[in-house]
């Protein structure tokens, strides 16, 4: 049998295993009876029989020990995935194939650019549980086996860059609204070189930091926000009271004009006597 219809039996995933903040892509290849692996530029690539990931729904665990030895204890959780057209998985779609749906923006499997508010259109999914037509699964590791992963769960990368948000910050080391977190911030600030050769450090800006001077600015704005509103209510009294005015004043001159033409009636009715 050639190598091009051997590998047309057979069918690829391609599972991306996330610990943490490190991503790893694994290369799954089906096989009958063989099973071998190999690390090559950060990717480890297994060629082994996987039917344990059939008929298994978005959000089931899937024990590793099907996978092989070097996965025997590890648990994983299945994110998605997309077929060999692109066409991605939907939760909630309980069929193994493709089916096309009325999506709106937001729902998953449709960004909805350049749509209308509330424009619906028609898309191809597929449902949420594996099948042979997949090429892309992806994974997450609940449960650490025996094993470690080369590259994968052998390392760790620390966090670069710690939180801004002050709440968050009170969050992380477990602080009250008492305590001053701007000291904090110095336990995950980063040191370096700059172009010219200088050392120095960097710690992220605190967002939403409640301080007197933020409290002094508060008080202000809503100082100026009362001044606002009682100028306003003074402005319109001031208006209602010149348009009172000047509706009287219109009064008393409609009333003197209908007097004066009333008078001139009256004068041009009375008869005449010629003497």
């Amino acid at each position: 049998m050639t190598r091009n219809a051997y590998l047309s039996i057979f069918f690829s995933f391609i599972l991306e295993l996330e610990v943490g903040m490190l991503q790893v892509k694994v290369v799954l290849i089906t096989h009958l009876v063989t099973y071998s692996s190999f690390v090559h530029h950060g990717f480890l690539v297994f060629i082994l029989y996987s039917r344990a990931f059939f008929d298994k729904r978005i959000s089931q665990e899937v024990s590793g020990d099907a996978l092989g030895e070097e996965f025997r204890g590890y648990v994983f959780k299945i994110k998605g995935g997309c077929d060999k057209q692109g066409f991605p998985m939907k939760q909630g779609v309980l069929t193994p194939g493709r089916v096309r749906l009325l999506l709106h923006r937001g729902t998953p499997c449709f960004r909805g650019y350049g749509r209308r508010n509330g424009e619906r259109r028609r898309k191809s999914v597929r449902g949420c549980i594996v099948s042979q037509d997949l090429s892309v699964l992806n994974l997450v590791i609940v449960k650490k086996g025996d094993n470690d992963l080369p590259g994968l769960t052998d390392t760790e990368k620390p966090r670069m860059r710690g939180p801004k948000r002050a709440s968050k910050i009170r969050k992380l080391f477990n602080l009250s609204k008492e305590d001053d977190v701007r000291k904090y911030v110095n336990t995950y600030r980063r040191s370096f070189t700059t172009k010219s050769g200088k050392k120095a450090s960097k710690a992220p800006k605190i967002q939403r930091l409640v301080t007197p001077l933020t409290l002094q600015r508060k008080r202000g704005r809503i100082a100026e926000k009362k001044k606002r509103v009682a100028k306003a209510k003074a402005d319109a009294a001031e208006y209602q009271k010149l348009l009172a005015q000047r509706l009287k004043e219109q009064r008393e001159r409609r009333s003197e004009s209908l007097a004066k033409k009333r008078s001139r009636l009256s004068a041009a009715s009375k008869p005449s006597f010629a003497a």
